[in-house]
């Protein structure tokens, strides 16, 4: 535990805790945070040591298409709360409830192509804690504000912001953006993200300090 009683790094005792979700009906559980900061490998590594009763279902499948983005003209805006499909998103997640006797699929984002694949993930009944995560969930701009009461709980994951900033940097150059562009990308759209992500903070059930 570290400052406040909210604030924690990842042990142990945070994986009994996700582990103590899991008992009961399904729970749907929040990981929350600016890009960068460590969402997607906090979500992966508390459904592997849940184990089988755990899956991720990233936020991120509902991406829109970069051929609406440009209808919209939001291209230069990808990753803001307006480029996803956000009534979608909520409606998925009434269904983890509604129909936890039976399986149901999901979308997954593929960086690689920068396309979201459909009925990529199954969400099946033996999963009883789904880990969604996402940079949005307590967001309560237009739309999002139906996000969070579909949550049991929110954990804002935290990380050093130069740490942050690098890694994404090294994330889109990964993924084929040429290093210039990808560090003004970081610097701007990303960053602009970042400060909307990071006014939701106090919202959290508790704040995950990432490694």
């Amino acid at each position: 535990m570290t400052g406040d009683d909210r604030t924690v790094r990842f042990d142990e005792s945070l994986v009994e805790r996700a582990r103590s979700l899991a008992v009961g009906s399904r729970t749907l559980l929040g990981i929350c945070g600016a890009p960068g900061a460590g969402k997607s490998t906090l979500a992966a590594r508390l459904a592997d040591r849940v184990g089988a009763q755990a899956v991720v279902l990233p936020m991120d499948g509902f991406h829109l298409h970069d051929d609406e983005l440009a209808r919209l003209g939001l291209s230069e805006r990808k990753g803001a709360p307006e480029t996803f499909d956000v009534r979608g998103y909520a409606a998925l997640l009434a269904r983890m409830r509604a129909e936890a006797r039976q399986t149901v699929y999901a979308p997954e984002f593929d960086r690689s192509r920068e396309i979201s694949i459909a009925g990529a993930i199954a969400v099946r009944p033996e999963h009883q804690l789904v880990v969604t995560e996402g940079n949005y969930l307590l967001h309560d701009g237009q739309g999002w504000a139906e996000v969070r009461p579909l949550l049991d709980q929110v954990w804002f994951v935290e990380q050093d912001e130069t740490t942050r900033i690098e890694r994404l940097v090294e994330r889109h150059v990964a993924h084929g953006k040429p290093p210039e562009l990808a560090r003004r990308w970081t610097l701007t759209s990303d960053q602009a993200n970042a400060e909307l992500v990071g006014r939701t903070r106090a919202r959290a059930d508790l704040v995950v300090l990432s490694d």
